[in-house]
């Protein structure tokens, strides 16, 4: 399959690499930024670079897209691709707002088009076998789920693309929380109700640089989804608490290891309880969701992550600023 990639950011690496792990050739680059479109081209060998998406879109050798520019642009590259019958792997969040998610959705929906949204933890292996695992029942019923992303930048500034609003959209919570959001969707099932907290305390930015939204879930579950880039490192992590199980993961400690703990052994007490761990080999999550887009356009499995999943997403974090804005309790469905 012959692909293209609109954006040569920081994230586009991960869907090129993606591409060349999955034995796809990207043949062009679309980015307005000259110096980086060349360096990009050079780096990885693509033989045509645009300085605009839309004349990439009119590439007719190219049969998918990866959109990874600014959230700003998702919506107007989205909606070329789709118009120029091309498939569509967007980054997250899939939009700024869900008017602009429906616009995306009806317009590949209308050209036959697959559609996946960018929300790459879905692919990592350890939220694949948690899924598993919760829908199989060995948790039991599941009664709270916490997830965090938190970072710091690599010590460095913020991206000048995540730094205003009106070209981000928000700070960690759309960047970080977005994933997280999807997650809690993943293995809690529908949200009813979002409280958030948030604040700028670590940069000199227009949006926020750490946040926390505790969550009520359709099924009576509660979580709660912390992001930060005020966290010095990197975490990604999720831990859910059932009846009949625990699952824990993190990636702070060295290699990502998810533990489940349950108890079936006679004789578990407070301090031992019946461990299995899971480490997991392999391509890595950004990579694994590229290659299950291309599977996705070749019809031989269900998108990952569909339009509409990644408008709920959405969803979620227009309540949690709402709430926080209001200081109030939101319901999901107020925001419409």
């Amino acid at each position: 399959m012959k692909v293209g990639v609109i954006g040569a950011g920081g994230v586009s690496r991960f869907h090129l690499a993606g591409y060349a792990a999955a034995g796809a050739q990207v043949v062009a680059i679309a980015d307005a930024h000259a110096e980086t479109l060349e360096r990009v081209q050079a780096q990885w060998r693509v033989p045509r670079g645009y300085a605009d998406f839309h004349a990439l879109c009119a590439d007719p050798e190219i049969e998918a897209v990866s959109v990874c520019l600014p959230n700003a642009l998702h919506h107007p590259a989205t909606i070329a691709a789709a118009r120029a019958g091309k498939h569509v792997l967007c980054e997250k969040p899939v939009s700024m707002s869900l008017s602009e998610a429906h616009d995306m959705i009806r317009a590949c929906r209308e050209a036959g088009v697959v559609l996946q949204v960018g929300h790459h933890l879905r692919s990592n292996p350890a939220a694949e076998k948690a899924r598993q695992l919760i829908e199989s029942g060995e948790l039991g019923r599941v009664t709270f789920v916490r997830l965090r992303q938190a970072h710091d930048w690599g010590g460095q500034e913020p991206r000048a693309s995540f730094r205003t609003l009106a070209s981000a959209g928000g700070g960690t919570l759309l960047d970080n929380g977005s994933h997280m959001m999807d997650l809690a969707r993943y293995f809690g099932g529908p949200v009813r109700e979002v409280f958030a907290r948030m604040a700028t305390l670590g940069y000199d930015v227009e949006v926020e640089d750490t946040s926390v939204v505790t969550l009520e879930f359709a099924s009576g579950a509660l979580g709660s989804v912390e992001n930060a880039w005020t966290a010095t490192g990197w975490e990604e992590a999720f831990w859910v608490y059932g009846t009949r199980g625990a699952l824990e993961y993190t990636n702070r400690l060295g290699r990502p290891t998810m533990r489940h703990v349950f108890r079936s052994s006679p004789g578990t007490d407070w301090n031992e309880q019946d461990v299995a761990t899971y480490q997991f080999a392999g391509l890595e999550p950004h990579s694994r969701n590229v290659l299950e887009f291309l599977e996705a356009v070749r019809g031989e499995r269900r998108v990952i992550c569909s339009g509409e999943d990644g408008l709920e997403a959405v969803r979620l974090i227009l309540a949690s600023y709402r709430s926080a804005r209001e200081r109030r309790p939101v319901e999901v469905s107020e925001v419409t």
